[in-house]
């Protein structure tokens, strides 16, 4: 049977529909395009890295947080002594971009979120550095190690775990009655002794608050502050004739003349307890010479004979005394 050379309305439906699907693949492919910037001209950098843990071939790199390229390889470079170069990393930028990316530029390796992939993400410089050209190096800036960090949060999680612990062994001992804290908190008896003294301290403080006691006076009998006022005032007097420059404790506090006829009589009691010390002239010889001690000591002695006769004996010298009176 012959086909028809025709076409029928059906056929034209199933072809204007596949049209329409192939036009809307075609925008959809030109739009992602242009979103991953897959049409645009690029340029490349080069930046050298001591390791790129989490950095994939393909991965996305941002210029001030925008996308701006991708990563297209990391190579291994050969062993040397630099620790800071085992990797290169080339990185395809859009070259409208190429004016933001300049020699003060740094590229800082960064999460996207807590716990995202990691991706390039290049700082905008500043005019006062020309902007960098195709196969340029980047600098790289240190950036944050959330392995070190999540370390770090480790530790502090066990510190915690442990603090927990240790809370739970005390609020255990407090619920057990264990220890003062446990026995206030458990203890029935404790508690009515608390509360009793308590209602004591209460009373105590109702006494005080009485007018007619003696710390109810003290607290509010004005006759206390009254004498104490008056005496302050009576001390600032003091203080204030002890500073008058006229009076004689004033002289005292200011005027030398006193300390200098100290100091003289001082320099004059030295000189003379040299001189005494010296035994030179009647006082010295006096204090130092043990001739004249020694005959003190016998007329001292012979006065003494001589009053125990006269005890003894009265008469015999007082007849001596009337004779002379009489031979007169």
């Amino acid at each position: 049977m012959k086909r028809s050379s025709f076409l029928t309305w059906d056929q034209l439906k199933v072809g204007a529909l596949i049209l329409g699907a192939l036009g809307v693949l075609g925008v959809a492919i030109y739009k992602l395009g242009q979103a991953a910037s897959l049409f645009s001209r690029r340029y490349e950098l080069l930046a050298f890295l001591p390791e790129a843990s989490g950095l994939r071939e393909g991965g996305p790199v941002f210029v001030a947080g925008q996308f701006a390229g991708t990563i297209t390889a990391i190579e291994f470079l050969p062993v040397s002594n630099d620790t800071t170069r085992h990797l290169r990393v080339r990185l395809a930028l859009n070259h409208d971009l190429e004016s933001q990316v300049r020699g003060d530029s740094r590229a800082k390796i960064r999460t996207l979120g807590l716990l995202g992939d990691k991706v390039i993400d290049i700082s905008v410089g500043t005019p006062r550095f020309a902007a960098l050209r195709p196969g340029d190096t980047i600098a790289i800036a240190r950036s944050l190690d959330y392995e070190a960090v999540l370390a770090k949060a480790s530790g502090a999680v066990d510190d915690m775990v442990g603090l927990t612990e240790d809370l739970r062994k005390i609020t255990s001992g407090l619920v057990e009655g264990r220890g003062t804290l446990g026995q206030l908190v458990t203890n029935r008896g404790l508690y009515d002794q608390l509360l009793g003294t308590l209602a004591r301290a209460n009373t105590m403080l109702a006494a005080f608050e009485n007018p007619d006691g003696s710390v109810g006076k003290l607290l509010n009998d004005p006759t206390l502050y009254n004498r104490f006022v008056a005496v302050i005032t009576s001390a600032d007097s003091l203080v204030v004739s002890l500073n008058d420059r006229n009076g004689t404790i004033g002289k005292l506090l200011r005027d030398d003349t006193l300390y200098t006829h100290i100091v003289n009589m001082a320099v004059a009691g030295d000189s003379l307890m040299k001189a005494l010390s010296n035994g030179s002239g009647p006082a010295g010889r006096l204090l130092n010479d043990p001739t004249l001690y020694d005959r003190l000591d016998k007329l001292t002695t012979d006065l003494g004979a001589i009053l125990d006769d006269v005890r003894k004996d009265p008469h015999r010298y007082l007849r001596g005394m009337i004779c002379v009176l009489r031979c007169k």
